[in-house]
């Protein structure tokens, strides 16, 4: 422990803590030097360091100066006014602004003596601050939760934030012969911008613009479904259009050929949106398609997704394992890439070499080698995995397997010490196996490289605020395929709809049939067996199917019948 200086002056809340007992007056030397060395607060630096008891601190200040004291506990720190002041005056003198009634400006501090910050929050917001004492270490996470939660915050976008929106294209300049009026025209900025803003904010995964002979139709799909929330005049379509190819670096004169584009739309500094843009030229116009594409998404958590339990210690074994093959199935919009960025997720960490091929990369994520396809420059999912091999792979992902080529050299990498991640579009998980052996995979082959194969469905979510019980006769449940034997406890649901949701749903979770390879399973595909072979093995191996899966939804009150019979076969 270093001495004290004998010419070392206390003063504010260093003199104050000694004066009350809560600190020796050497003690108080030593750590106020420190504090001054590390340039960290006085206060804040006993605090963090155990030196001394926030609460106690705060209780004392308040009988000493005889100023009001408050638990933020109490207080809902992600609708605070932090707006009021800079955040450069909030983290120097760690005063946060807590409500403001008047031209009176109620703001928590832990040290009291700090004069200097009451001035400077006075100058800058021009209201007279009043003081409340709280507990340095709850002030501290406070400051950081509200001020987080106003830089991320969507609702704060209001109609005058429309023209100022930080708004990117892609990498391409713009081909802009036509610029000015047409696409640049305020209102159409301001709408198109609004558009936008509005599907973030309601969860939508694409936006449809569509252009008809005498109307232009504008639909978000949500929860996988598709409804219409703005029908502009149809003279404003190639406007509105144009605008959209300006803002993802399109041609914006070619309207003749399909285009791709991005627009990345910047709402904070830990916040920005990509979408993915879609041209095609139909009769009546150019119909625009936009991908919203979420990185938050990839971060949900495998608990979210709607495994079972058994199927979720399945799909974390398979991924854990240090080499083979683990395929996801299902139609485009079930969630395949999500699933596979969960387990990528799982395994990214520094000892690890990952990387993927994707067409086209949807999902950016920190430590994963992400490459874009690009067949115009031979740039294929086969030319890309020949690469990855030779660059020390650990885990590798190949967005889709299409062709025999791809097919060959992913089971060739599950085979030499590599995991192997990919999706196929099949219908169920047996019939998996037979479209590898149709590509012309060798079923010996097939048994040696594929650790897992998962099929799965997105279901939507009943809304818990409006759903109701559901009464259906015991036939129809029967045929549902529900047991007699459970009828009479049976609980079920159905949709109503509220302001909440949207037709009585809100959210979509998963419908998973994960399969492992059996012996008897590998001896199966060996001789040659097909699907219908392979999927009444699984059904006497206890592997639920997809329809099975979405029953135990039903059961738990997650989803409805309805929704299960229109995404499973009945």
């Amino acid at each position: 422990m270093a001495t004290a200086p004998t010419d070392f002056q206390l003063t504010g809340f260093a003199k104050y803590l000694v004066h009350d007992g809560l600190l020796s007056e050497r003690d108080a030397v030593i750590h106020s030097q420190e504090a001054q060395k590390r340039r960290v607060r006085f206060l804040s630096y006993l605090v963090s360091n155990n030196l001394v008891n926030g609460k106690i601190v705060a209780e004392r200040a308040s009988q000493e100066y005889g100023l009001p004291i408050l638990d933020l506990d109490a207080l809902d720190l992600r609708s605070l006014p932090v707006n009021l002041i800079d955040e450069k005056l909030i983290r120097k003198h760690h005063a946060l602004p807590l409500f403001r009634r008047g031209k009176t400006l109620f703001v928590a501090v832990s040290d009291p003596t700090d004069l200097l910050a009451l001035d400077e929050i006075k100058f800058q917001s021009r209201l007279h601050p009043e003081t409340i004492l709280v507990d340095e270490s709850k002030l501290v996470k406070a400051i950081e939760t509200s001020l987080e939660a106003v830089d991320t915050s969507m609702t704060d976008l209001m109609d005058e934030d429309l023209d100022n929106l930080n708004i990117t294209g892609g990498d391409e300049p713009a081909n802009k012969p036509e610029t000015s009026a047409e696409v640049d025209d305020a209102p159409i900025v301001r709408f198109v911008n609004k558009i936008l803003l509005d599907a973030i904010k309601k969860g939508v995964s694409d936006i449809h613009m569509e252009p008809y002979e005498k109307n232009f139709r504008i639909r978000y799909r949500a929860d996988g479904i598709l409804y219409q929330v703005a029908s502009p005049p149809a003279n404003m379509a190639s406007r509105i259009i144009s605008r959209i190819k300006v803002m993802a670096k399109m041609d914006i004169a070619d309207r003749r050929l399909p285009q791709d584009g991005r627009i990345k739309m910047t709402l904070s500094r830990h916040n920005a949106i990509d979408f993915r843009v879609n041209t095609c030229p139909t009769l009546f116009g150019e119909k625009v398609v936009l991908r919203i594409l979420d990185p938050t998404i990839a971060n949900i958590g495998i608990e979210k997704l709607g495994f079972e339990p058994e199927q979720e210690m399945l799909f974390l074994a398979a991924i854990n394992k240090p080499y083979g093959m683990v395929l996801v199935t299902g139609p485009t919009g079930s969630g395949k890439t999500v699933t596979l960025y969960t387990g990528l997720n799982i395994l990214n960490n520094i000892e690890r070499n990952i990387s993927t091929a994707e067409d086209p990369v949807e999902i950016t994520v920190e430590g994963i080698n992400q490459v874009n396809m690009n067949v115009k420059a031979g740039l294929t999912f086969a030319s890309a995995l020949r690469a990855f091999l030779r660059q020390d792979p650990d885990i590798i992902m190949v967005g889709e397997i299409r062709d025999l080529e791809t097919a060959e050299i992913a089971v060739k990498a599950a085979q030499t010490g590599h995991l192997v991640l990919s999706t196929l579009h099949t219908n169920d998980a047996p019939q998996t196996l037979n479209r590898l052996m149709q590509m012309g995979i060798a079923p010996f082959n097939i048994v040696s490289a594929v650790n897992l194969i998962m099929a799965q469905r997105l279901a939507r979510r009943l809304c818990e605020h409006c759903k109701v019980p559901a009464d259906f006769p015991d036939s129809v449940l029967v045929h549902a395929g529900f047991k007699p034997e459970e009828l009479k406890t049976l609980k079920i649901y159905s949709p109503v709809g509220c302001e909440r949701c949207t037709n009585g749903y809100k959210g979509r979770v998963g419908i998973f049939q994960v399969m492992t390879l059996s012996q008897e399973m590998r001896t199966l595909i060996l001789e040659g067996g097909n699907a219908l072979q392979l999927t009444e093995l699984a059904k006497e191996e206890g592997i639920n199917d997809l329809r099975e899966s979405g029953l135990n939804k039903i059961r738990l009150g997650l989803t409805s019948l309805e929704e299960i019979n229109r995404i499973t076969k009945d």
